[in-house]
């Protein structure tokens, strides 16, 4: 049977979705117990980090990018749906989409020139975080259709907002929204209003108050917040995130040296586990502690080699104390002798690669 080969874009969207999964999947059962929350979180970060690793190919980004930003969105969407109960969509959406419009902003820099622009930007966005909500509404038990919906809804408000807040930044060249826009936004900010205040109950100055400070909370306070703080630290992080682009050179040249020093340091390991459980079978007390089996052995050895003290299991007598220093002498001369022998082998490969990059960013 015939292997159909992946092209490089399905490749890429692939690697993304894993690595956002692996970090949102797991922060999110570590915050929060409940299925649907770890579901809007893993959507959204990988509906958003892959968008903007396959459309950050055209401004030079690596596949990098799209991982820290899905992940950032994911996290910052776990967290908002683990901290709220209830009706939580006006409370975790608009700073979700403002964070990732922030991100995105921060990415496309002075190529973002005004409120045409951005409005693109968040429309993309907003449809990405709409697609990654459809996970959560498939497992819900009450089918919130409405959910993957309200996104769309608030660009205007969005684009208005992150607007606002960009003017001052270099490349911008819109003084002034248009009325569209404008009335669009406008018109978001009373759906939302009027949608929080038919859900409080009470005398009707309370409702009035308190609809106005949820209102400048939600659509106002916090994405604001968000679309600052994503901004800021895409652009602080973007540079730094190249250098993670060039370790697939290094990684193809180290990867035999690596592999050939996790073999022999495993088989130290297990070698001297099998010499620490003859030990204390032939010698009884010569270990305190509880060990029962190999696998006991094994993680006392394991520990040993690097330099830690295992909790239920200690050397006592004088062989003992004698086996474990040979264990340690023989790993730490493993992890020397070995280095020194890749570095001088692997050298001249390496300082090709370092070349070859300098070259690359000069001509760059």
């Amino acid at each position: 049977m015939r292997r159909i080969p992946l092209n490089p874009t399905a490749w890429l969207a692939i690697r993304i979705t894993a690595c956002v999964a692996v970090v949102v999947v797991s922060f999110g059962y570590a915050f929060t117990g409940v299925h649907t929350d770890v579901l809007i979180g893993a959507g959204c970060g990988i509906a958003i980090g892959t968008g903007v690793g396959l459309r950050g190919r055209s401004v030079g980004s690596s596949p990098w990018t799209g991982i820290l930003i899905g992940s950032i969105v994911g996290i910052a969407a776990v967290f908002c749906a683990g901290a709220l109960s209830g009706n939580r969509w006006g409370f975790i959406i608009p700073p979700t989409l403002a964070l990732a419009v922030g991100l995105i902003c921060g990415i496309r820099g002075p190529s973002l020139a005004g409120y045409r622009d951005l409005r693109h930007e968040t429309v993309i966005v907003a449809v990405l975080l709409g697609l990654g909500l459809l996970p959560y509404v498939s497992a819900a038990s009450f089918r919130p259709f409405f959910v993957p919906l309200q996104p769309l809804v608030l660009v205007p408000w969005i684009t208005l907002m992150a607007g606002f807040l960009s003017r001052n930044r270099e490349g911008w060249q819109d003084a002034r929204p248009s009325r569209l826009l404008v009335l669009g936004g406008v018109a978001v900010f009373i759906l939302m209003g009027l949608l929080m205040a038919v859900e409080i109950r009470g005398p009707r100055f309370v409702v009035l108050a308190l609809t106005i400070v949820l209102l400048v909370a939600t659509l106002v306070a916090l994405p604001a917040a968000a679309f600052l703080l994503g901004r800021a630290a895409i652009t602080w992080l973007q540079p730094r995130l190249r250098v993670y682009g060039h370790l697939a050179d290094y990684l193809r040249v180290m990867w035999v040296p690596i592999g050939g020093f996790a073999v022999g340091y495993l088989t130290i390991i297990f070698l001297f586990s099998g010499f620490y459980g003859m030990l204390g079978r032939f010698q009884p007390g010569a270990f305190a502690g509880d060990a029962t089996g190999i696998a006991d052995w094994l993680s006392f050895a394991f520990f040993t080699a690097l330099g830690q003290d295992f909790t239920t299991v200690a050397p006592v007598s004088v062989a003992a104390r004698m086996l474990v220093g040979v264990h340690l002498i023989l790993s730490a001369g493993w992890a020397l002798v070995l280095f020194a022998a890749v570095m001088s082998s692997i050298k001249p490969r390496l300082d090709r690669i370092a070349e070859r990059l300098g070259d690359d960013g000069g001509d760059a």
